[in-house]
């Protein structure tokens, strides 16, 4: 089963890029290669399981998320969901936004869909984060929910279940 991790979010603003330093403990946990430091892209493709890591996700996305049964987004939230790490099932919805910059992973899915008629299936993996300054190291709090997001991503890889 094809599957996809996506790590969004600038990792240059310290805990809004917590996606990146998922992707850099899942690479070590899958035994993939990791990237260069905050290298957007595949890390590598080809794999058994797939990392991609972008400041954004972008609807030009769609033709890559159509090849994947099973798709994990990962990003990081200003406190607004309670839960530290939050796993969310993610539906194909379409959804307008007042921000011209700004796609969720719902519309994501819903544009995969309406282009390519696939729907795979997909969880949104939230950390949150506490500290956004200009500087590309994660604040203490942040930094010790990295296992525990990646743990619940490993849950998802490993089975047909929910994480």
């Amino acid at each position: 089963m094809s599957k996809l991790i996506i790590g969004y979010g600038n990792p240059y603003r310290q805990d809004d890029g917590v996606a990146w330093h998922i992707l850099q403990e899942l690479s070590g946990r899958l035994d993939i290669p990791a990237a260069a430091p905050f290298e957007q892209g595949f890390l590598p493709a080809s794999q058994p399981v797939d990392l991609w890591s972008v400041l954004q996700i972008v609807p030009e996305m769609a033709e890559q998320i159509a090849q994947y049964e099973r798709v994990c987004f990962v990003d990081a939230h200003t406190g607004i969901v309670p839960e530290d790490v939050s796993v969310s099932e993610v539906i194909a919805e379409y959804s307008s936004s007042p921000l011209t910059h700004h796609l969720t992973p719902s519309a994501l899915l819903s544009i995969t869909n309406a282009l390519y008629s696939v729907n795979p299936r997909a969880l949104l993996v939230s950390i949150r984060g506490y500290e956004f300054g200009f500087i590309e190291s994660l604040s203490e709090r942040t930094k010790k929910l990295v296992p525990l997001a990646t743990d619940r991503i490993m849950s998802f890889i490993n089975s047909n279940s929910d994480a």
